[in-house]
């Protein structure tokens, strides 16, 4: 795999968990990297880590504003945005459709949905002018499949996956891929958010009967984001242990 020296790389959710995992590696390949997330003491904590010139940035992709400010800011200290990784995200409560607060399910659904349309349209003009990018939303299994008693999770991820192949085709006519992935469950903090039961449902679903480590993901996820994936493009990558593979 290619080097990315040269490339200016945003990687939401990059405190930690899989985002963090992706930072690591693209720092690691000579990328400058741009670290947004809400927490911002932990993406510091991330950037110093990394080392380097790496960014931190206070960002809420929930937030059209808040979006086009970090986007301005990075194309202030960078001058470019070669490289978008959208990890942000979170899994909400676990409760039957039913019983599920509609107030609740619409904050999961701007976050996770709308959150990919803001990032995805705030880098998208800077790609065109540079006729290159390459973007990787992270949508879920749960997308493909529909997790019980994670409605607003499983719809949300869906429409990710759904969105990434629009958005692809779209700007296919150009040297930028849009592409996603679908991994199974990463014992990350997104964990804490999830009753017991619920992460004993998803382990007992995946057939290698392990987790995805952060660093599997990792490594899918910086190729598809490299000069050699110049073909693909509208894609979605499984990640799910042979839990889904279509």
């Amino acid at each position: 795999m290619s080097n990315f020296d040269g490339h200016t790389a945003i990687v939401t959710g990059g405190a930690q968990g899989i985002g963090g995992a992706v930072a690591t590696e693209l720092r690691s390949r000579g990328a400058r990297l741009v670290i947004w997330d809400t927490d911002i003491a932990l993406a510091e904590e991330k950037a110093r880590e990394l080392s380097g010139d790496t960014l931190a940035i206070k960002v809420d992709i929930s937030d059209w504003d808040s979006v086009g400010a970090a986007c301005a800011r990075t194309l202030e200290a960078t001058g470019r945005i070669d490289v978008v990784v959208n990890s942000a995200g979170v899994a909400g409560p676990n409760a039957t459709v039913e019983n599920y607060p509609v107030d609740v399910f619409a904050d999961i659904m701007r976050i996770n949905m709308l959150g990919t349309f803001h990032v995805n349209k705030a880098v998208v003009p800077t790609m065109r002018a540079q006729n290159y990018g390459r973007i990787v939303n992270i949508a879920s299994v749960a997308g493909k499949e529909g997790n019980p008693n994670a409605s607003a999770y499983s719809a949300s991820k869906a429409a990710v996956i759904g969105f990434t192949k629009s958005l692809g085709k779209e700007l296919a006519d150009m040297d930028i891929a849009v592409n996603c992935v679908t991994p199974a469950a990463a014992r990350t903090r997104i964990f804490d958010q999830m009753k017991q039961e619920h992460i004993d449902y998803m382990l007992s679903k995946i057939p290698r009967g392990r987790f995805l480590e952060v660093d599997e993901a990792a490594a899918m996820i910086v190729w598809l984001c490299s000069k050699e994936n110049s073909f693909t493009t509208s894609g979605v990558f499984d990640l799910s242990g042979g839990r889904a593979t279509y």
